[in-house]
């Protein structure tokens, strides 16, 4: 009863308008008080558990994100991305599918994503005959590809709140991220292809290749960024948070010296906004690592998972509610909030009926990328409204058929299909 009493108070403070981290903090005082615990020595041992080495990752890749979105690199990328697929009728929504992809193998953000691609983007689109709303959901679901394709940060909290390998987790949501870009790609290109007002383009095939080469030539730079991060990772040269390191130090001498979008002013408000970020996320970490060792303490977990089966016999029932909950919960929550509360609660549950740790983090991430689009919440969509200078209430019907015709098939295939998320993990040697 008192688990349930907090995770409702921390859903209704976030409704009326709470800030996160204040909520948390709620939500773990209505804890102390349902449970009767000493809440000073939780703080304690919550203290100690955000005291790792892994997440020192996070604050160095949500600097790249900014450092990408303000040094010229994601600019070069969209340009070089468009150069090969945007001369075609769905050309442009491609190249803005793939950009968010590759920006999500460097940064691992969605909104560093919306507001960098959208911003260069969406104008655009709209002079090639793509209508304004359809973009802004186009790029707000496409942009979540940065919590999907590796290195992801709500991946990496997935990892330490349930004490996962983090580079067996990002292997597991590349298949599900890759799946998403393909769907969203054929449904671009199944609704654009009677675009009335599209222009093509007159380059003559040689013109098309030197362009390519130039453009590319002008990306290899920051195409070299998932590369070093990546390639570094699973060859055994660096751990993830070593390559988070890494990828600041290439990627602000690339925005300086090479690119020279980013100057020391730029760079400065780039370490703000990257530290203000990393401490919201970091409190909200604080809160929910305490609220798990209460959780703990009071056997919740046990209590849900016994609760489940009782009322569901049928494994795919019960994958199917925990798919149910999580998106109400992105529908209310952030990823991070989803990730830090509802993870290490059901991971018990997931694990009673068989079901991979890693695989659940395919799983989690797949349910939270209809969440963060769906509202009344949706704060990524929302972002998006912003960017494209557009009311919620056009953007819902592209937006819900991008969900439905893309997000939600990966989110099922990945639920009931778990080679799609565990085949890398294997390979690589993390999963037996």
């Amino acid at each position: 009863m008192g688990a349930l009493l907090a995770i409702g108070a921390v859903i209704l403070l976030m409704v009326i308008g709470v800030p996160v981290v204040f909520s948390f903090a709620a939500m773990t005082l209505v804890l102390s008080f349902a449970y009767d615990v000493n809440i000073s020595s939780l703080m304690t041992t919550g203290f100690w558990s955000i005291n790792s080495i892994i997440l020192l990752a996070l604050p160095l890749f949500i600097m790249t994100g900014y450092l990408m979105q303000s040094g010229g690199i994601a600019a070069r990328l969209l340009r070089f991305v468009e150069a090969i697929v945007g001369s075609s009728r769905s050309g442009m929504g491609t190249s803005m599918v793939m950009a968010c992809g590759i920006f999500g193998a460097i940064s691992g953000t969605a909104s560093a994503a919306v507001a960098s691609i959208g911003t260069i983007m969406i104008d655009p689109m709209e002079k090639h005959g793509y209508s304004r709303p359809y973009s802004t959901a186009l790029v707000g679901i496409s942009s979540l590809l940065g919590l999907l394709i590796p290195p992801s940060i709500t991946m990496i909290l997935y990892a330490v709140v349930t004490r996962q390998s983090v580079a067996a987790v990002f292997l597991a949501t590349i298949g599900p991220g890759i799946l998403l870009i393909i769907f969203l790609c054929i449904i671009n290109a199944i609704k654009m292809r009677n675009n009335p007002t599209y222009t093509p383009q007159t380059l003559a095939l040689s013109d098309r290749f030197r362009h390519i080469g130039s453009t590319g030539w002008k990306a290899l730079p920051a195409l070299m960024l998932p590369v070093i991060i990546l390639g570094g990772i699973y060859g055994g040269i660096f751990t993830p948070t070593e390559a988070a390191a890494i990828a600041v130090v290439y990627a602000i001498p690339v925005g300086m010296f090479v690119y020279r979008d980013l100057d020391m002013k730029t760079l400065a408000r780039c370490f703000i906004q990257a530290a203000t970020t990393t401490g919201v996320i970091m409190i909200i970490l604080l809160f929910s690592f305490v609220a798990s060792r209460i959780f703990t303490f009071e056997r919740v977990p046990q209590q849900l998972t016994e609760l489940l089966l009782e009322l569901f016999k049928d494994k795919l029932m019960i994958l199917l509610m925990v798919n149910i909950f999580l998106i109400l919960m992105g529908m209310i929550m952030d990823d991070v909030s989803v990730v830090a509360i509802l993870s290490p609660l059901l991971l018990p549950v997931m694990e009673s009926i068989g079901v991979h740790p890693v695989h659940f983090a395919a799983i989690v991430g797949t349910s939270v990328v209809i969440g963060c689009n769906s509202p009344p919440m949706a704060p990524i969509l929302f972002m998006s409204c912003r960017i494209g200078r557009v009311g919620m209430s056009q953007v819902i019907r592209p937006a819900f058929s991008f969900m439905l015709l893309a997000a939600l098939p990966v989110m099922l295939i990945t639920t009931y299909w778990p080679a799609l998320s565990l085949f890398l993990p294997r390979l690589f040697g993390y999963v037996s």
